[in-house]
């Protein structure tokens, strides 16, 4: 009689076993158990269970089309984002936020360039400057350096003319002022700080970049963050310029105040002299 019943009892622990892992990690993202599972009546679709006492998880120049960020809420424990794709428990998965050239949440217009920009972060990460999904600066091109980095492009074309890094702690601000003093009508200057942009800084640098456009130059002190793009022949005080001041009460590093990060779509110009 006992050897009737053993295999009676080892087929039922197995049906059990079957039904509490039909949804591999189970169904409230817990391991499998060997206990019977609940009842789910027919239709059920794969899920966490919720009883009644929970809830659900609930840029004048006309050269800007700026594109706030997006928050996002942290993914909750059940979501089917934290899982891998094609789990038996998630049969449709989200499909990816598509992002567009140098990663905007958007595209831009016919006949704007997509450019997105970052400045250094203290005297450690180097800056970066993208324009139409190619990078123009980067640590990684191994063409950035302490100071002002600055990309001049074609504002017809949108193609690169020159990138260079000038050092304005140690360097010498004569290859500055030689490197932007004959730029030509409609060139775009995309310009991104590292460490310390200013030190070196005199009369004749502030107001080059002033008349490109910026209005935070006459104010740029040591170690403070700065991106701009200007261009040569701008009527008006470009809005493509973000400034924060070295302060030691405000640092979000011990001795440098926080990256910026600054995107957007900018026209091309029909001609250029």
């Amino acid at each position: 009689m006992r050897a009737n019943r053993e295999p009676r009892t080892l087929t039922a622990r197995r049906s059990q076993a079957v039904l509490a892992t039909s949804c591999p990690g189970g169904c409230d993202g817990g391991k499998a158990r060997l206990e019977p599972a609940p009842h789910r009546g027919p239709g059920h679709r794969c899920g966490p269970h919720l009883d009644r006492r929970q809830h659900p998880p609930g840029w004048a120049w006309q050269w800007l089309s700026s594109h706030p960020a997006t928050l996002r809420q942290p993914r909750e424990l059940g979501d089917c984002r934290a899982r891998p794709m094609g789990h038996p428990c998630c049969p449709h998965p989200e499909p990816r936020a598509r992002r567009y050239k140098c990663g905007l949440p958007q595209p831009c217009p016919e006949e704007h360039l997509a450019f997105r920009m970052v400045s250094g972060a203290a005297n450690v990460i180097g800056p970066k400057i993208c324009l139409e999904d190619k990078m123009l600066m980067s640590s990684v091109k191994d063409n950035v350096g302490r100071g002002l980095n600055i990309a001049l492009v074609n504002g017809v074309s949108g193609e690169l003319i020159e990138a260079r890094a000038f050092d304005m702690w140690a360097g010498d601000v004569n290859d500055l002022l030689k490197f932007i003093r004959p730029l030509h009508e409609g060139t775009l200057v995309f310009v991104a700080s590292y460490d310390d942009p200013a030190t070196k800084m005199n009369e004749e640098t502030r107001k080059l970049f002033s008349d490109l456009g910026s209005k935070n130059v006459k104010d740029l002190a040591f170690r403070d963050s700065w991106v701009f793009v200007g261009a040569k022949g701008v009527q008006n005080k470009s809005p493509f310029e973000q400034h924060v001041r070295n302060s030691k009460h405000n640092n979000k590093y011990e001795g440098w105040p926080e990256a910026l990060e600054m995107e957007g779509c900018i026209p091309r110009r029909t001609t250029a002299s």
